[in-house]
């Protein structure tokens, strides 16, 4: 059965192409509107579709012991668009997905011109839509036009979205040293839903507090491209290194400072400390507070494994400071990526505070399939929060969050961190044969991703008995 009144998609990136996508093979027509070639932005090249602006990679295509092939599996068993025309167009990268971008942005207009239910018009839809769109998916990305970026901040009552968002390292918890890290808030002060010991203390003495200043300052930094040269700082959203460039014990007396604690193996207060606090519901991810920064990411990686407690860090998410537009999502959008204060409003892809070409396709994904089903009068039932994309979905609609009104919200790449524990971590592998070090981490990785596909197939097997 095919509905006549469209879905509206604004916006013809990765998520955009993805949400027209799965609307239109849901049986509802869909107007995809991209301002391209009429307006160009200051990263794109072409007009076509899914154009790629940075890398041609989608990153790892191991769909067992990596979030992102986790992604791609998912997608895959769901249609998308995107995961087609990059399995088409793929090229040698070893275990990557990477493709042809033009071959691969060609193949996605292509497809999208050629479904009969699907409607592509070239212009800019400048401010919010017409009042009589009452169902509109807002896939703009990250260089939203400055119209409706402004539309969107004057309905929403939100300040000024386009900003450096300062970005702080995100730590797995189980690679973090608690021989050496000890779980403590300042003065023992329990707040909002603490118990007084809600950080993670990584302890320096004074020639380790003075070496990791060296090696920050030293750290090679990114440098920021030329549109956003004029992009100002959040207060309080310095990077770390800037501070350190202010004086030597700048962090010592800053987001380093050691007052109020002490570390149980020597009974006093370190010269210096480095906090992490729990950054998701699960409590399997750590940031690192203060620690917004410029250093790139191999430095990154380098100079923070100096911190003790840090020396074997894994890290779901690094560090960065650097301009974006995106909502905060967790406040404005509900669990059917609805803006809250215009539920005809949907909105997908980066501008939701995700990172990541597939992050970005899989939320067109969801708020495709989303605004296909309330069009047919169907139930909106979102995946479950065991597989990847419910994992992100979670994440951006205030899952990461202990209190909604605790933390603030920063975008994410789909990591393991985001889904939620095993009830058992694996000890063993298939074989009996007892699992240490990186082999058990691999396993326990496998185990999840097949829980997120068991789960995916089940609420895929429930919709369709849902809809027959």
């Amino acid at each position: 059965m095919t509905h006549s009144k469209p879905v509206h998609v604004i916006g013809g990136g990765l998520a955009g192409s993805e949400a027209s996508w799965q609307i239109a093979e849901a049986g509802v027509p869909v107007v995809l509107h991209e301002m391209r070639p009429v307006r160009m932005t200051d990263a794109h090249k072409t007009e076509g579709l899914a154009e790629l602006v940075c890398s041609n990679s989608f990153r790892s295509d191991d769909w067992e012991t990596n979030a992102v092939g986790l992604l791609h599996a998912e997608m895959r068993r769901l249609g998308s668009l995107i995961l087609v025309a990059g399995d088409l167009h793929k090229l040698p990268a070893g275990g990557a997905l990477a493709v042809d971008r033009d071959r691969f942005s060609a193949e996605v207009t292509a497809r999208l011109e050629a479904h009969p239910l699907v409607t592509i018009e070239r212009g800019e839809v400048a401010g919010l839509p017409p009042a009589d769109w009452d169902s509109v998916v807002v896939a703009t990305g990250p260089l939203t036009s400055p119209a409706l970026s402004e539309a969107v901040r004057t309905l929403t009552g939100e300040g000024e979205l386009a900003f450096f968002d300062a970005i702080a390292p995100v730590v797995h918890l189980d690679s973090i040293d608690q021989t050496i890290a000890w779980k403590q808030s300042r003065y023992d002060k329990a707040g909002p839903g603490g118990t007084g010991a809600d950080y993670l203390n990584c302890p320096m003495s004074k020639e380790e507090y003075e070496a990791f200043i060296d090696a920050l300052l030293a750290g090679e930094k990114t440098s920021f491209k030329e549109w956003e040269a004029s992009t100002p700082y959040f207060d309080g959203c310095l990077p770390v290194e800037v501070m350190a460039e202010r004086g030597r014990d700048t962090l010592r007396f800053g987001p380093m400072k050691p007052v109020g604690l002490t570390d149980p193996r020597t009974g006093r207060r370190p010269y210096a400390v480095v906090q992490l606090r729990q950054d998701n519901a699960h409590g399997t991810l750590w940031n690192m507070v203060g620690f917004q920064t410029k250093l790139k990411h191999a430095e990154q990686v380098r100079v923070f494994r100096m911190i003790p407690g840090l020396g074997d860090a894994e890290f779901a998410r690094l560090g960065g400071l650097h301009r974006n537009t995106f909502l905060n999502s967790p406040k404005l959008i509900d669990g059917a990526l609805r803006l809250k204060a215009a539920p005809r409003l949907r909105f997908a892809g980066q501008i939701t505070g995700v990172e990541g070409y597939v992050e970005s396709a899989a939320i067109g994904l969801l708020a495709g399939r989303f605004a296909a089903a309330e069009r047919k009068g169907q139930a909106v039932r979102p995946p479950p929060q065991t597989t990847a994309l419910g994992a992100l979905l979670s994440h951006i609609t205030g899952g990461h969050l202990l209190d909604a009104g605790s933390a603030s919200f920063q975008p994410m790449n789909i990591n393991y961190g985001l889904l939620p524990p095993l009830e058992h971590t694996p000890t063993a592998g298939p074989d009996g044969r007892r699992l240490k070090g990186k082999e058990r981490g691999a396993e326990k990785k496998r185990v999840m991703s097949r829980r997120a596909l068991r789960d995916l197939d089940a609420w895929l097997d429930e919709r369709e008995h849902a809809e027959a």
